[in-house]
């Protein structure tokens, strides 16, 4: 029996920097690639930007389609390499660390212009794969390119600080002093602004820097976050669903699918933006190897990105009735303004206290406050409420999906910390009839829609219509008040699990 050698691609082999700097497995980044029109690779012209330079994966994986692409027009293999690594090839390392990594996966060797070197003509150790160890803007505490705190992130030189090259400057172009036919990367996801107790997402400002240098193209996987939620990301979502550009759309809504062992909450997605071509977006979405689509759709319908095409129609049919929203009848978040993490309560009732709910390490209890200690949202106190924890579900990683966590029904008075959102009515019947409408899949079914992570925020519930308060609610019910045709029940059914 012969033995047979294996020899693994390396670049399939690296352990993730973090969940938030993530290494692209060379298939992934394949089918990214696959996006571009062919023809430039055979365009001795054509130049290429990774802005993220991690593993140098992109630009390899470029590099070995115009070693293809330019062999009839550069016969001699020596000549092409040299071209295509000095004219074509370019990239900035977001770390000294990743740029060594990158040159070593690009040229074969970490100093450009070494012996080991597969491109003759490099004159400097860099090459085109550049880093420039950078330091933040502070004004007020905050970076002003990027926006994490000078408390977590001025530290000593020894330490890496983050500023990455390509978003902390005004004037990108200046990077490189040429013109890009293509930017193509995988962004730093986030950063913890205070330490980490609150993430500032990176990735929009990399999409939007790489705009400004208005190339042909422009390929980035990023987080699905942004299509419905996200710290921060209203302007970049409304900028995203606006542009008409964006042509393509694959998303992913679960990422370990495209980066196993890796958690990315909401899923992760990657784009194709032509600056010379506008009309509707080719969207797919992708689940368990199941490709759904790719269907035609216009990014500007709604205020956020509806992931799936088959949930449109079911959504339509419903907002055609144009019926009041139930968030006119839902809490802002921190009503009582009181933080999950509040402990100016006690744990035995004395007289005159009210019923105060709250979540700790997952357990909900009842501590109690003196009336006279409330002093935001009183009015809310002598109502019925339907309590609904505002963190649950995992925003449809599994299907069938529960979306919301149980619900809770408190009494007059009562109120609660911030780990809860509620709906206030009159009456104990009116609560149990809203409770039962909570329940039910097509209740849960709309939430989800734009709901792609564990956190629900009070816009989450904006497309479910507001019901009278006389009736227990059922499935049955409600798909026959909304026209439902035997497809959509079954489709909300099979993405929806009932509550126990």
């Amino acid at each position: 029996m012969i033995k047979m050698n294996y020899n693994p691609d390396v670049l399939t082999c690296l352990a993730n920097l973090s969940n938030d700097e993530v290494f692209t497995p060379p298939n992934l980044v394949n089918e990214i690639l696959d996006l571009l029109p062919s023809e430039l690779w055979s365009n001795p012209d054509a130049r290429f930007l990774d802005p993220v330079c991690k593993s140098g994966v992109f630009l390899r994986e470029m590099a070995k389609r115009l070693m293809k692409g330019l062999e009839t027009k550069m016969p001699d293999q020596q000549q092409r390499i040299n071209h295509i690594f000095k004219n074509q090839l370019y990239g900035i390392a977001i770390t000294e660390l990743t740029s060594l990594l990158s040159r070593r996966s690009v040229y074969c060797s970490k100093i450009a212009n070494g012996k080991y070197s597969i491109c003759e003509t490099f004159e400097d150790e860099q090459g085109n794969i550049r880093y420039k160890r950078m330091e933040h803007t502070w004004q007020n505490g905050k970076c002003t390119f990027c926006g994490v705190s000078q408390e977590a992130y001025d530290r000593d030189d020894a330490l890496e600080s983050y500023a990455y090259n390509f978003i902390h400057t005004n004037q990108p172009e200046k990077l490189f002093t040429m013109k890009f036919d293509v930017i193509v990367g995988n962004p730093p996801y986030q950063l913890g602004s205070d330490g980490g107790t609150r993430d500032i997402p990176m990735y929009n400002k990399f999409v939007e820097q790489a705009k400004k240098l208005n190339p042909r193209f422009l390929c980035m996987i990023i987080p699905s976050r942004w299509m419905a939620g996200g710290l921060g990301l209203s302007e970049f979502r409304s900028t995203m669903l606006a542009d008409r550009r964006i042509r393509k759309l694959i998303d992913y809504p679960v990422a370990s699918e495209l980066f196993p062992g890796v958690e990315i909450k909401g899923g992760v997605c990657y784009f194709l933006w032509n600056r010379d071509s506008e009309g509707d977006c080719a969207v797919t979405t992708m689940r368990n190897e199941e490709a759904i689509g790719p269907e035609n759709r216009d990014l500007r319908e709604f205020d956020v990105f509806v992931r799936d095409s088959r949930a449109i129609k079911i959504l339509r049919k419903i907002l055609k009735k144009q019926e009041p929203s139930i968030i006119s009848i839902l809490s802002v978040d921190k009503e009582f303004g009181w933080t999950s993490n509040f402990t100016g309560f006690h744990s035995k009732q004395e007289k005159g206290d009210i019923p105060l709910h709250y979540i700790k390490n997952i357990k909900r209890n009842i501590g109690y406050i003196a009336r006279k200690d409330i002093v935001k949202s009183t009015k809310f106190i002598d109502t019925w409420k339907v309590m609904i924890p505002k963190a649950g579900s995992d925003g449809g990683q599994r299907i069938p999906d529960s979306v919301l966590g149980q619900s809770l029904l408190a009494s007059s008075p009562s109120v609660c910390t911030q780990s809860y959102l509620f709906f206030y009515l009159n009456t104990k019947e009116e609560s149990e009839s809203l409770n039962s409408y909570l329940r039910t899949r097509f209740f849960r079914f709309l939430v989800s829609l734009r709901k792609l992570t564990q956190d629900a925020t009070r816009s989450t519930y904006t497309w479910v219509p507001k019901q009278t308060w006389n009736q227990k609610w059922t499935d049955d019910v409600l798909y026959k008040k909304y026209d439902l045709t035997k497809d959509e029940i079954e489709y909300i059914e099979y993405m929806i699990r009932p509550m126990e």
